[in-house]
């Protein structure tokens, strides 16, 4: 299989929409689709799943984007490309890291790969987004942008 998307990034937002700024990811990832980027394909969801391995291999570059309690600014890291050392990640709950792991293991693929941590506050039940989430989400979006044109 070979990267059908080349130089296009799938965007993933993941994060529980029921837990205040937990759903930061979710929330950036509609914001870039509503601006319907030719050359970019989002998907948000509640949790990484080991389905998304099948999409994820058909592209050349890969932005994942969630909340992250322990930060206190929004963090660009480039994920290493397909290596884990842990396959107990698989469960309910996926990393992103091993998703790419399972990307390499079943298609042989290494996209290229991001993960944007937006700094939050408050992750319990509720729905309101803290400032500090808030601005998370402008600092955010002008780095996927920024990330998306160095490529292009």
């Amino acid at each position: 299989m070979t990267n059908q998307n080349e130089n296009q990034f799938l965007i993933i937002g993941y994060g529980n929409s029921l837990r205040n700024d937990d759903k930061v990811g979710k929330i950036i990832a509609q914001k870039i689709e509503i601006e319907a980027l030719s050359q970019v394909k989002c998907i948000y969801q509640h949790q990484l799943t080991p389905e998304l391995v099948e999409k994820i291999a058909i592209f050349s570059n890969i932005i994942f984007i969630d909340a992250c309690v322990n930060n206190n600014e929004v963090t660009t890291i480039l994920l290493p490309r397909c290596e884990i050392n842990n396959q107990s990640e698989y469960g309910h709950y996926c990393t992103p890291e091993y998703l790419l792991y399972l990307t390499k293991l079943i298609y042989n693929q290494s996209p290229q790969s991001y993960l944007i941590t937006i700094p939050v506050k408050n992750i319990d039940l509720g729905e309101e987004l803290s400032d500090l989430a808030k601005e998370g989400v402008k600092i955010a979006l002008k780095i996927i942008k920024e990330i998306i044109n160095k490529i292009e």
